[in-house]
């Protein structure tokens, strides 16, 4: 799945915060999609791989990671 993230979708990295902190902004309609799906080409099988949805769109395609580490 294109996995949605915290950050506000902005055109280009400039005034990202440095720290790793998702970049937001109220009132935020789009929010960032990475690393594409089973339905892409390998070119966005990548966490640099982005896109922008808007907040209140469903889509088969798009989802969340569920990450847990393992002692």
């Amino acid at each position: 799945v294109w996995e949605w993230v915290a950050d506000c979708w902005f055109d280009s990295y400039e005034g990202a915060p440095g720290d790793g902190s998702a970049r937001d902004q109220k009132n935020c309609q789009s929010r960032v999609l990475r690393g594409g799906s089973w339905r892409n080409d390998a070119s966005y099988a990548r966490s640099a791989g982005r896109f922008s949805y808007d907040n209140d769109v469903r889509y088969v395609l798009n989802g969340f990671r569920v990450a847990r580490t393992m002692n």
